[in-house]
């Protein structure tokens, strides 16, 4: 059975207006004692050049981590990609842990990025098993852009969308800084899968984990609500959601997956015209969806009528506020961030910067900061809004930005809003001091995924959370604030007056100056020794960049396999230490004066993966 409820942010709608009105509708599966759902899974992971090291080494402890997760009625393979397409573990039940986790373990890093390749490959996997039954799900990631096979993100996309109409979802994970948000992102959606943005290589598992917590508790799947609205409304979604229109020209809406235990929203601005005191229909809701019942996936439909109260303007005024309105405003404040970000993007930063300030503004007229999520958000805002001013949003924060905007307009789960760690470069500029003195000690901590800022002095709750500018965190660094005192309801703390970063005499001060920036060689081409054995190994490439050997004919190249360097220009590199196949960390790549090949320069060490296990 599918639940569905709405309710309007504002009770009664004042009459002879014409005006705009916010609703929230809710849409549950309610599956008494759902019994799990069995999976075909295929697990497609990037090992192409720029994954090599931790980052590789933690997304196949991810993967191994998976594994212990499944069941033998599960079916599961692995598909790993760089320019070559491998598959790890053909489509089986998983039966023998042991094994599968020993042969994922053997993964090395490799060459370029064929994104499609490897993702095809675990939808024909996940197609040659298919069963309407499971959960029939592909789970993609990549920490790069790809650069091989098919590229177009249109393409791509649309594939992604034509997979899902044959049953194959794909879920995409993006690990570190170098993927592209919008494909990933643009994936997903289409698919009406998830989408995670894992920011640090030590959270992969804690993603994986989560994704996997979710496929387990699927309870209905394609849940699409068409909108036959009343004369002259006019309707905006507020959810990230894909939207079409019918034969007939009414809005469809397509929302994916419902799980159990979690509402699935649908947020709404309606335009409504001139209003009368009364009840007035402003649309129909249909609705269809598949849905376990009697433990099989059975297809549901049914229409709920939308109805508002209009009432005198004194009537509107004096009706309580509805509960809804968190939800509502975390959707706004969630399209807004998608909003500010197009209008930067097209250059128009004061006009990015000030809907974003504008809504700041707005919530805290309505006393919403007193809720701890939304002053955390109102945080986010200003944060965001400052780097737009600044024309510096800048790689890992748009990120951080798009993944926040996706995960509260699709999903319902507090462990996925408000995610992002990176530390601001506002927090090196701080004032210090080496005392506390008569202040109040803070420190930043990273839980998952978030940067929280907790009290450290005697007399204080250390469990509780304080509202702190989020354009000065940073995990481990420790400030000195005039005091801190508790919100209205007693949750979490506010800080009160100035605020210090706070460094201990005789420690060491990892905030002291601003982070550097990657060493710089002397310019000059790499020498090397008289062969490759002679060459210092390296299990980490850091800031250099990772060269791998091919066979090109009759002749051994060395082509550059880290992003954003064309990976089929031949470079200058030193014959005696090549040999096919092997991976290098150079310190640096130049553009040769040719403007068309490369010139390997500064250190060349031999790279050498660490085992996983």
């Amino acid at each position: 059975m599918l639940k569905t409820s709405y309710e309007f942010e504002q009770p009664i709608l004042p009459a002879g207006f014409s005006l705009q009105a916010n609703i929230l509708l809710r849409f549950r599966a309610d599956i008494p004692e759902s019994p799990r759902r069995n999976l075909n899974l295929s697990l497609v992971i990037d090992r192409s050049g720029s994954m090599a090291g931790a980052s590789l080494h933690h997304a196949l402890k991810a993967a191994e981590s998976v594994v212990d997760q499944l069941e033998p009625q599960d079916i599961l393979s692995v598909v790993v990609y760089d320019d070559a397409v491998d598959t790890v573990v053909s489509p089986q039940p998983v039966t023998d842990k042991s094994a599968l986790k020993k042969s994922i373990g053997k993964v090395r890093a490799g060459g370029i990025t064929n994104l499609s390749g490897g993702w095809l490959k675990g939808c024909e996997y996940v197609k040659k098993q298919l069963d309407p039954q499971k959960i029939n799900r592909v789970l993609l990631l990549t920490d790069g852009h790809a650069n091989m096979g098919i590229v177009d993100p249109k393409i791509l996309t649309a594939t992604s969308a034509q997979k899902a109409e044959e049953g194959i979802t794909t879920t995409t994970l993006g690990f570190a800084q170098g993927f592209n948000e919008d494909l990933l992102i643009g994936m997903a959606r289409a698919a009406s899968g998830n989408f995670y943005f894992i920011q640090s290589i030590d959270e992969a598992a804690q993603v994986f984990g989560i994704e996997l917590n979710s496929l387990r508790t699927v309870v209905g799947q394609n849940l699409q609500v068409t909108l036959e609205l009343a004369d002259g409304v006019q309707v905006d979604t507020l959810s990230l959601a894909k939207v079409s229109k019918n034969q007939a020209g009414q809005p469809v809406i397509t929302l994916g997956e419902l799980y159990e235990g979690e509402d699935k929203l649908l947020g709404l601005s309606l335009l409504i015209p001139t209003t009368q005191v009364g009840e007035l229909p402003v649309l129909k809701l249909h609705y269809s969806a598949d849905v376990v019942q009697n433990d099989i996936i059975g297809s549901i439909s049914g229409t709920t009528d939308v109805i508002a109260q209009v009432g005198t303007v004194e009537e509107s005024a004096q009706a309580a506020s509805s509960h809804i309105i968190l939800d509502l405003s975390r959707l706004k404040i969630a399209k807004a961030k998608e909003t500010a970000l197009e209008l930067a993007e097209a250059g128009q930063h004061q006009q990015g910067e000030k809907i974003l300030r504008d809504l700041v503004q707005s919530l805290r007229d309505r006393g919403l900061n007193e809720n701890f999520e939304i002053a955390e958000e109102i945080d986010q805002l200003e944060y965001f809004a400052g780097r737009i001013a600044q024309k510096a949003l800048g790689n890992a924060v748009r990120k951080e930005l798009r993944d926040q905007s996706f995960q509260t307009m699709t999903r319902n789960r507090s462990d996925l809003a408000g995610r992002g760690v990176t530390a601001g470069d506002e927090v090196y500029a701080m004032p210090v001091v080496n005392e506390v003195g008569s202040g109040v000690e803070l420190t930043c901590v990273r839980e998952g995924g978030k940067l929280r800022v907790k009290v450290v002095a005697n007399g204080y709750d250390a469990d509780k959370n304080v509202q702190f500018p989020r354009a000065i965190r940073a995990e481990g660094a420790r400030y000195v604030v005039e005091g801190v005192e508790l919100s209205n309801d007693g949750s979490f703390y506010r800080v009160v007056g100035k605020i210090s970063r706070f460094a201990k005499p005789g420690e060491a001060d990892i905030f002291a100056a601003p982070r550097q920036s990657r060493s710089v060689s002397t310019g000059k081409a790499a020498k090397a020794p008289a062969t490759a054995a002679d060459l210092v190994t390296t299990d980490r490439v850091d800031n250099g960049v990772l060269v791998q050997c091919v066979k090109d004919g009759s002749k051994l190249r060395a082509r550059v396999v880290s992003d954003g360097y064309e990976p089929d220009w031949n470079m200058r590199f030193p014959r005696s230490i090549r040999e096919e196949g092997m991976l290098y960390v150079v310190e640096e790549i130049k553009t040769a004066p040719d403007g068309k090949s490369y010139i390997a320069c500064g250190d060349i060490k031999r790279f050498v993966q660490a085992n996983v296990s």
